[in-house]
C-alpha cells in the first residue's frame, strides 16, 4: 500500500505536468493572471461537461447517469483547482488547513456560532 499523502502527491504530479506543459508548448510567457483567466475558463467548460452527465437539461428524455463519466469530470476539474493552487503558491498543506478552517466555520455557521451575520438559521 503507497503511504504516500495522496492530496501532497496530487499537487506532486499536477506540478510536473504543468511544468511539462509549460515546455512542451512553450508557454513562458503567460504571467499569473493569465493561466488564471484559462484555468477558470477550462473549469467552467469541464464543469458544464459534469452537469451534461447528470440531466440538468429538463426539457429532454433523462438518460442514465454514467457514474464513470462524471467522475471522470470530477477528476477533470481537480486537476485545473489543483493547477491554480499552485500557480496562486498553495501547497498541499496549505489546502489541506484553509479546508478545515473554513470546514469549521461553516458548521459553526450552520450552528448559529458564527461572528458573520446571515447565517443563523435558528429561530429567535
Amino acid at each position: 500500500m503507497d503511504k504516500r499523502d495522496k492530496l501532497e502527491h496530487i499537487f506532486q504530479l499536477q506540478e510536473k505536468f504543468d511544468r511539462a506543459l509549460i515546455e512542451n508548448r512553450n508557454l513562458h510567457h503567460i504571467e499569473f493572471e493569465e493561466w488564471i483567466q484559462k484555468e477558470v475558463l477550462a473549469m467552467i467548460s469541464e464543469l458544464s461537461e459534469l452537469l451534461n452527465e447528470v440531466n440538468f437539461k429538463w426539457w429532454k428524455n433523462k438518460k442514465d447517469i454514467n457514474m464513470e463519466a462524471v467522475q471522470e469530470e470530477l477528476v477533470d476539474i481537480l486537476h485545473f483547482f489543483v493547477s491554480m493552487c499552485i500557480k496562486s503558491g498553495m501547497s498541499a498543506q496549505d489546502l489541506y488547513e484553509g479546508y478545515l478552517k473554513k470546514n469549521k466555520e461553516n458548521f459553526d455557521r450552520q450552528e448559529g456560532l458564527s461572528q458573520k451575520e446571515g447565517y443563523n438559521w435558528k429561530a429567535k
